[in-house]
C-alpha cells in the first residue's frame, strides 16, 4: 500500500503543487493549511510521514513537532523552511524534526528525503525512482549489532536506545543516536561523507548539503562538556572520526 503523507503548508500555491507532485509520485496525501489542522489529522489518522512548513500562522511547524514528540509520537518529520541559518536548522532538529529542505527546493530532493526517512523507520514502502546509480557498499561495522557498545568513553545500548559519556546520559534524537552509533562502531576510522549519508539517511545529498555538518555540530554540543576532550574530529575534505586524543 502506498505510504501516507500529511502535508502542512500555508502557502496555497506551494501546497497544491507539492500535493500534486507527491500524488503523482505514488503517495497518498492529506494537505492542510496550518498547524492546528496538522495536529488534528495526526491524532485522528496518523500518517507514515509528515511534511511541515516551519513558518505557519498560529501553531507553526516547530510547535507541531514539539507537541507530537512530547506525546511520544515518533512519526518521521520533514521540515520545509525558508530559514537558511545554521541556528534555524538546529532549532528544527531540536524540536524533533528528522530532516529539512530549504526553500526554494527541487521536488526531487523532497522525494529523496522522504524515501530515506521511510526506509529508516519502516513506516511504509516508499515509491522508488525508476533507476539510480549504484554505489559500492560501505565497509561493514567494526562491532557487531545487537550488543552494547563502548569506545572513547562513550557507552551505548542500541536495543534500549540509550547512550552515556562517562556517567552522564545523553538525550539524543533518533538521528543523533544513529550517527553516534555509527561513529562508535567505527571508532578510530575516518568515515567519509558519502558513507555517513548512505548509512544514516540512505541517500547522498551531495557536496553542497550542510545536513551532516548540522547534525555533527548538534551532537558535539550534547557529547562534549567543559574539561573533557572533544571526541568527534573533522578530517577536512574527507569526513569525521570518533577518537579520544
Amino acid at each position: 500500500m502506498s505510504p501516507t503523507v500529511l502535508l502542512a503548508e500555508d502557502d496555497r500555491a506551494i501546497r497544491n503543487a507539492l500535493e500534486r507532485a507527491l500524488v503523482l509520485e505514488g503517495y497518498r496525501v492529506t494537505a492542510v493549511a496550518d498547524g492546528v489542522e496538522a495536529l488534528a489529522h495526526a491524532h485522528t489518522s496518523p500518517p507514515d510521514v509528515l511534511v511541515l512548513d516551519v513558518m505557519m500562522p498560529g501553531i507553526d511547524g516547530l510547535q507541531v513537532c514539539r507537541v507530537l514528540r512530547a506525546e511520544g509520537d515518533r512519526t518521521p518529520i520533514l521540515m520545509l523552511t525558508a530559514l537558511v541559518e545554521t541556528a534555524d536548522r538546529i532549532a528544527g532538529l531540536d524540536a524533533g524534526a528528522d530532516d529539512y529542505v530549504v526553500k526554494p527546493f527541487d521536488v526531487e530532493e523532497v522525494f529523496a528525503r522522504l524515501r530515506a526517512l521511510l526506509r529508516r523507520t519502516g513506516n511504509g514502502a516508499a515509491p522508488e525512482p525508476a533507476a539510480a546509480p549504484e554505489r559500492p557498499a560501505p565497509a561493514a561495522p567494526r562491532q557487531p549489532a545487537g550488543r552494547r557498545l563502548e569506545a572513547a568513553g562513550v557507552r551505548m545500548d542500541p536495543q534500549a536506545r540509550r547512550a552515556w559519556r562517562g556517567e552522564r546520559e545523553l538525550e539524543l534524537t533518533r538521528t543523533e543516536f544513529e550517527l553516534l552509533e555509527l561513529l562508535v562502531r567505527n571508532a578510530g576510522v575516518v568515515l567519509d561523507h558519502a558513507t555517513i549519508y548512505d548509512r544514516i539517511w540512505g541517500y547522498d545529498f551531495g557536496p553542497g548539503s550542510k545536513n551532516l555538518a548540522v547534525y555533527v555540530g548538534y551532537l558535539r554540543r550534547k557529547l562534549d562538556h567543559p574539561g573533557a576532550p572533544p571526541l568527534i574530529h573533522t578530517v577536512r575534505g574527507v569526513g569525521y572520526v570518533l577518537r579520544e586524543d
